[in-house]
């Protein structure tokens, strides 16, 4: 029984490196580590020179081209869009649209002149209005 526990520590014992071999104590070879960083940097820098030429020659094609982009809206760019348009100053618009109004309320103006219809002043109308009395619905009872 002594004799196989014997032979099983045998074969447990760690190989031992040789005598002349080189110590690596912390396993990190720096010269792998410097030749990365500067083939990435390198790398880094082909890949912006790259970059960077291809956008001056993109430029460069923008510039030199005279047609437009879209040739039937070349006549159209002051064309104003239909109607109702974004109010860029609401409170001159509304303004506006008062001073019209007060317009036709204010003043005489055919409103049919085909009809023979007319405007006149709302004050003027009033006037008439109580001169004239109102019209009244006839009785219908008797």
């Amino acid at each position: 029984m002594n004799d196989t526990h014997t032979a099983h520590a045998a074969h447990t014992v760690p190989h031992e490196a040789p005598p002349d071999a080189p110590i690596d104590r912390d396993g990190v070879d720096f010269g792998a580590v410097l030749s990365f960083a500067g083939g990435l940097a390198i790398s880094a820098l082909v890949i912006y020179v790259l970059i960077w030429l291809m956008f001056r020659f993109l430029a460069d094609q923008n510039v030199t081209r005279t047609a437009p982009e879209f040739p039937m809206a070349a006549g159209q760019e002051h064309r104003l869009p239909p109607e109702p348009r974004l109010q860029t100053n609401p409170r001159q618009d509304l303004r506006d649209l008062r001073d019209a109004e007060e317009a036709i309320l204010t003043t005489y103006g055919w409103t049919d002149k085909n009809a023979g219809t007319v405007r006149i002043p709302i004050d003027e109308a009033m006037k008439l209005t109580v001169q004239r009395g109102l019209p009244a619905r006839q009785d219908s009872k008797k």
